[in-house]
């Protein structure tokens, strides 16, 4: 976070709102602006971000909740011109947990401590790899599917590389998720790889896309579920 400068707040919550729409919910690999899951969003006239965080329901998972709090909290924090930030979840039966460990940087095992969630046994870096990778598999549906209603057999799709698909906001997001996992996603990568960057050769490929296709069915099932209890539950 920069030291407060003279932007006016109007531009800085510009930034804010930019900066919350890197903030993915893991589960939906979707960020957290286009599923309305940003209650309120603002900047004092002394550079103050205040962002309040909401989900579809009062019980939503607290490990979730905690790396959206968190991943939140350190996209606005990387706002230039910002004084102070502060990022708190509400409706939520861990918030104070949650809200209060964030803010102390304390991780997700010493922030529930004695908390309404019980002890947490781990820290959630494999619980976010894990939805990455999910996400990547997802993400491969949504690449080679439109690939293969336009005539790609498996035998082409199995010898392209990323360089070989049609550029768009689906391709450059699986490059994106490839990227996050330290897998490589330049042109010359092989298109279909999996969740450890091992190429997918022709006799594996129909079992790996079926899989690839159950997880994007599961994203857009819960997108729409999640989607459905908050507009229930705020009214929208």
């Amino acid at each position: 976070m920069s030291q407060a400068s003279s932007t006016p707040p109007t531009t800085l919550v510009d930034g804010v709102w930019e900066a919350l729409r890197t903030v993915r919910d893991p589960e939906l690999d979707n960020d957290v602006v286009s599923l309305d899951f940003v209650a309120d969003c603002s900047v004092t006239e002394d550079g103050i971000a205040h962002v309040r965080l909401r989900l579809p329901t009062y019980f939503c998972a607290p490990n979730f909740a905690f790396l959206m709090v968190a991943d939140a909290w350190d996209a606005v924090s990387q706002v230039d011109g910002l004084a102070d930030v502060d990022v708190a979840l509400i409706d939520h039966f861990a918030s104070d947990a949650i809200n209060a460990g964030v803010a102390a940087r304390a991780g997700f095992v010493h922030s529930m401590a004695g908390s309404e969630v019980g002890e947490a046994v781990e820290e959630l870096h494999e619980l976010r790899r894990s939805f990455t990778e999910r996400a990547m598999m997802a993400g491969t549906d949504l690449v080679v599917r439109p690939l293969m209603r336009a005539g790609a057999t498996p035998e082409q799709v199995a010898g392209m590389t990323l360089g070989d698909a049609p550029d768009s906001a689906d391709l450059r997001r699986l490059r994106a998720r490839r990227s996050e996992l330290g897998i490589p996603a330049d042109d010359d990568a092989p298109l279909v790889v999996d969740p450890v960057g091992r190429t997918v050769g022709l006799e594996a490929l129909p079992l790996h896309l079926r899989k690839a296709r159950s997880y994007q069915v599961g994203v857009d099932a819960n997108t729409s579920i999640c989607r459905g209890q908050l507009a229930a539950r705020y009214g929208l």
